[in-house]
């Protein structure tokens, strides 16, 4: 049988747009934008001033806070402009502007090799953090950060999560199946830092290139060496699988408690790309520049898993999956049960950016909300266990009090009850709501 959470919906996966897309490289921008906030935690501020010539890989944002993640240059160029500009995710911030100079000229320090073998932790650590590397999955929070539990919540178990639940995405697996040994290399970082010995790499049973190559990796790594217990955990697919609360109880059999994180259980969970980027930023000296994303829905005429420097604009990504088939009705960077509609083609690739999908107007269910018939669905299927619709009314009254009482805090916005609720109405929205005036 295999492990699974309670909870949980079955959209269909779409995965077929891209999952044997090989990755390829998207051709130099001409231009990027690099927003300053790509994490969970401080914006930082830019360290450069229009007119500057900078190199890629060099720092051109940071700010001295602990839970913050510097930002490099994607490419070699001249600074234009530091101004607000488009965001996918809050809409607008700060950003610095680079405009390609032709040359993809290296920072000095870009490529320093490192062994880390003969690297201590807080080294490691260090290199982490000087290289902005977030958590990829889509949450962005600081890895050194996430990596530095307290003394009082030891950690015994590392969850490597290559789950990718959401429908269309395709990234992770492509990664597993094409890099799996330099994932493991840095999936040995991590245990390393941690100090762990039970490491666990979760994958949804709809990924069997990823499965059947990650297995293989793992019998020729470290961690399949004394004293590590390691294996692959094959998880049945659903939705949210690739949730950290989710993947811990599925693997673990272990509840995170409400409030709490996953180090409050003894575990942490990172995801296949931040591995990947571990292994980059240790073994190659090379910071989060770049990343693979998603491109896929029916109205594209190719679909793609690629290389994308962070910073890259939509627009100039057009020609990377050949144009469109049909005219988009909705642009949404992530999957489309938690990713984020966009307005415009002018908004720029971020570390967070996991894919974008383009649906055309017969795949979007524009139907008006209806009325609550009791049916009890968005209960059966919520992750969380809370009460989707009891927590709507109180919204819908003000009486927030209340709905934080009943756990709107709790609630980290997958969209299982919307997703299933019969009636149309928009839970989603009425809880993210409800969040807003509590937290």
């Amino acid at each position: 049988m295999l492990a699974t959470f309670t909870g949980g919906v079955h959209p269909e996966g779409k995965k077929e747009y891209a999952k044997d897309k090989t990755i390829r490289r998207a051709k130099l921008p001409p231009r990027v934008v690099i927003p300053m906030i790509q994490h969970t935690g401080a914006p930082c501020e830019p360290v450069v001033k229009v007119g500057d010539n900078v190199k890629k890989g060099e720092v051109i944002g940071q700010i001295e806070q602990f839970i913050t993640s510097p930002v490099h240059a994607s490419i070699s160029g001249k600074v234009t402009a530091i101004d607000e500009f488009t965001h996918p995710i809050v809409g607008r911030c700060k950003a610095v502007v680079i405009e390609s100079n032709g040359r993809d000229e290296f920072f000095p320090s870009f490529q320093e090799d490192k062994d880390p073998d003969k690297l201590s932790k807080e080294e490691l650590l260090n290199i982490i953090k000087k290289s902005g590397i977030v958590g990829l999955g889509g949450a962005a929070f600081p890895t050194h950060v996430k990596l530095s539990p307290p003394r009082e919540k030891p950690v015994n178990s590392v969850i490597l999560n290559g789950a990718e639940c959401e429908p269309y995405l395709a990234c992770d697996n492509r990664l597993m199946a094409e890099k799996p040994k330099e994932i493991l290399k840095g999936l040995e970082i991590i245990v390393k830092i941690l100090g762990v010995k039970d490491v666990y790499i979760a994958i949804e049973d709809n990924k069997l290139s990823a499965i059947h190559a990650m297995r293989k990796a793992l019998r020729e790594s470290k961690l399949s060496e004394s004293p590590y217990r390691a294996g692959i955990a094959v998880l049945k697919t659903k939705y949210p699988q690739g949730a950290e609360k989710q993947i811990i109880k599925s693997v673990l059999n272990r509840e995170v408690p409400a409030g709490g994180l996953p180090m409050d259980v003894g575990c942490i969970v990172q995801n296949v790309g931040t591995a990947f980027a571990i292994y980059e930023a240790v073994y190659l000296g090379k910071p989060l520049i770049e990343r693979v994303i998603t491109i896929a829905g029916s109205c594209l005429n190719e679909p793609v898993n690629i290389w994308v420097n962070i910073g890259t604009l939509l627009s100039d990504l057009i020609n990377e999956f050949g144009g469109f088939a049909k005219k988009p009705k909705k642009i949404i960077f992530g999957g489309p049960m938690m990713g984020f509609s966009q307005y415009t083609m002018e908004v720029p690739i971020i570390k967070g950016t996991s894919g974008i999908v383009f649906l055309p107007d017969d795949e979007i269910d524009e139907a008006k909300e209806g009325v609550c018939i009791r049916c009890g669905k968005c209960l059966e299927v919520c992750p969380m266990e809370l009460a989707p619709t009891t927590l709507m009314h109180y919204v819908k009254k003000d009486r927030f009090k209340e709905a934080k009482d009943l756990g709107v805090a709790n609630c980290y916005e997958c969209g299982a009850c919307a997703y299933e609720c019969p009636a149309k109405i928009p839970l989603l929205d009425y809880l993210k709501f409800g969040k807003s005036k509590v937290l």
